[in-house]
């Protein structure tokens, strides 16, 4: 084969979709660090916090395990830190406090790393369950006052359920309002149980996904 012919089938070859390059994904070292919560953030809860690396750079900090939508496809739970100074301070180095977070969606084909937007997912009490690219967890509405069962599918906008499971407790203790729900397959169900009441079950009807 000639040196021409080489360079044609190279670029032939970089141009299929099988031998696009894929995306470095890599972890840090798991931290374990101070997660202060409670009305005055007097109370300690630890948390193991890992960096998220995409080729090399540094993407966010995550806490949790990842979870493979699928093979392109996998979410994590982030974690972040917050400046708890305040303009009066007299000390102007930042005070930094970690927070939990929402869920990130990484993309190994493109390295794209996003935010999902989740509807009335708290990251104080809300504990995701996945299956599949649907998520269930029980949502808490704007003013705090109502618990919701929600689930949502990635790529869509609204949720695909979202149910009244009574009034919010407000406990100043993380995934106080119910723990994370139980998927089951053929049907696809979930299992809702609220903190105070019995277990709530729905069928999820099968949608096309992403």
């Amino acid at each position: 084969m000639g040196r021409v012919a080489r360079c044609l089938l190279i670029l032939v070859l970089a141009a299929a979709p099988g031998f696009a390059r894929q995306h470095r994904i890599t972890w840090g070292k798991w931290l374990p660090v101070k997660w202060f919560v409670g009305p005055t953030d007097d109370k300690v809860q630890p948390m193991n916090v890992r960096v998220l690396y995409v080729d090399g750079h540094v993407k966010d900090f995550t806490t949790g395990q990842p979870y493979d939508v699928t093979d392109q496809l996998f979410v994590v739970r982030r974690a972040y830190r917050l400046n708890d100074q305040l303009p009066e301070d007299a000390n102007k180095v930042p005070h930094w406090k970690w927070q939990r977070g929402g869920w990130l969606l990484v993309d190994r084909g493109s390295g794209r790393v996003s935010q999902l937007k989740l509807p009335e997912f708290d990251p104080f009490y809300s504990v995701a369950s996945w299956y599949r690219d649907y998520v269930a967890y029980c949502g808490v509405s704007d003013d705090a006052e109502k618990v919701y069962a929600v689930v949502t599918q990635l790529g869509r906008k609204k949720p695909i359920l979202r149910q009244d499971l009574g009034a919010a407790s407000n406990s100043e203790t993380p995934d106080s309002e119910c723990p994370a729900p139980t998927w089951q397959r053929s049907p696809t169900r979930v299992t809702f149980q609220p903190r105070s009441g019995k277990p709530v079950n729905f069928t999820i009807t099968s949608r096309p996904g992403q």
